[in-house]
């Protein structure tokens, strides 16, 4: 598990190299017009400009790219018990087969799903009163949404003697769908996007982050596969090599 663990972080960490290109090149652009949409209201209401206690500069390079990094090893540590978990429990799927499906259900329950119900709003975008009550449903939007899928890999193995595998595979993640739809359908909205603020650059904002979430997600998936077979390589040809027992004389 410690070596599976390792190879989730360093999958991790050579994701997060290419999410933070596609964050960089963006995503800054979204942030900073609407770090200056923010700085513009606040001078118009006279408000003092407080002084950055980092640069911009740093907070989208080196600050960045750090963030990144740090989320990038972490999700991939994560990774790595998912995969421990759906290895050999996804049908007849190959090491690296589940690799990649893992990583598609990841960026699938961990992101996307929670994301269409509650939206990431850039720099100028909700009140600070409310953004512990954001978080903590985003969060409870994720736990669900995981948790559904989870139980869907279970479902359609249970389902599958009754169904067959593709079958009990759709029914499973029919059911799991429903499940979201009806947590979505139940828990509150949350609209705090002022009209005032440029469609615009909300949109662009909110697409940079689903590209810097696929990216991640794809770039994990491939290089976990990639290093999983190579790690899997030297079995399979000692085993190849290994010779094979004598039969039994026949009496």
């Amino acid at each position: 598990m410690g070596r599976l663990l390792t190879r989730g972080m360093v999958s991790g960490l050579i994701a997060a190299v290419f999410a933070f290109l596609v964050a960089y090149l963006v995503g800054e652009g979204p942030v900073g017009s609407a770090i200056d949409l923010e700085s513009a209201a606040s001078a118009a209401a006279g408000i003092p400009a407080e002084p950055d206690q980092v640069s911009r500069t740093v907070q989208s390079t080196l600050g960045l790219a750090v963030a990144v990094a740090i989320y990038g090893a972490a999700i991939g540590g994560l990774f790595a018990i998912a995969y421990a978990f759906a290895l050999g429990r996804l049908g007849r799927l190959s090491e690296r087969a589940t690799a990649l499906v893992v990583a598609a259900g990841g960026f699938l329950t961990v992101f996307l799903l929670p994301f269409l119900k509650y939206p990431a709003n850039p720099p100028a975008v909700g009140s600070a009163e409310t953004i512990g009550r954001r978080t903590g449903l985003y969060l409870l939007m994720m736990l669900i949404s995981v948790l559904a899928g989870i139980g869907a890999a279970i479902l359609a193995r249970q389902l599958e003697p009754r169904l067959g595998s593709w079958n009990g595979t759709i029914a499973a993640i029919v059911i799991a769908g429903l499940v979201v739809l009806g947590a979505a359908w139940v828990m509150p909205n949350i609209n705090e996007v002022g009209r005032e603020f440029p469609a615009a650059t909300l949109w662009s904002f909110r697409m940079a982050s689903i590209e810097i979430q696929f990216v991640l997600w794809s770039v994990l998936g491939i290089a976990f596969s990639a290093l999983t077979a190579r790690a899997a390589a030297p079995r399979r040809v000692r085993a190849a090599r290994r010779p094979a027992e004598p039969e039994p004389a026949a009496g």
